[in-house]
């Protein structure tokens, strides 16, 4: 009896039962035992990722290409966040030679990194960043 597969039967169970949608499921992506303290790292062959720790959507994580990602509640954003807190174009993540940056692109209610409203920032693995109601952990992969 495979009880691994049980308890993976289980929790989709639940997050249909939860969503009442049996085609939106995610499950958490735990931080590898490997990364050193303070240090957001899971597994996978990409640089940089985005984790919803808490808000709509706790537990996915969005993988950042190089060059530029748009995020905010529009049909033609990179990263959907759908929320009234969140501006139709709300910010834009770029990953290029000198790692990850963030910069709000106007919107109504801000962008935060770590608790402090930024315009236009560098990140690290571990900030946070705060886009309405979606907390992001900021994390690395294994590239």
């Amino acid at each position: 009896m495979d009880t691994h597969r049980d308890e993976e039967a289980r929790e989709h169970d639940q997050l249909e039962a939860d969503d009442g949608d049996p085609t939106v499921t995610y499950r958490p992506v735990p931080t590898r035992p490997d990364a050193a303290p303070g240090e957001a790292r899971v597994a996978g062959r990409f640089r940089y990722a985005l984790t919803v720790e808490r808000g709509p959507r706790a537990g996915l994580t969005y993988v950042l290409g190089d060059g530029e990602t748009l995020a905010g509640r529009s049909d033609d954003v990179d990263i959907f966040l759908g929320d009234v807190t969140v501006s139709r174009h709300h910010v834009r993540f770029t990953v290029d030679a000198a790692g990850l940056r963030v910069e709000d692109v106007g919107s109504t209610n801000g962008t935060y990194v770590n608790l402090v409203r930024v315009d236009d920032t560098r990140l690290k693995p571990g900030d946070e960043v705060i886009i309405g109601k979606y907390h992001l952990i900021v994390v690395v992969g294994d590239e």
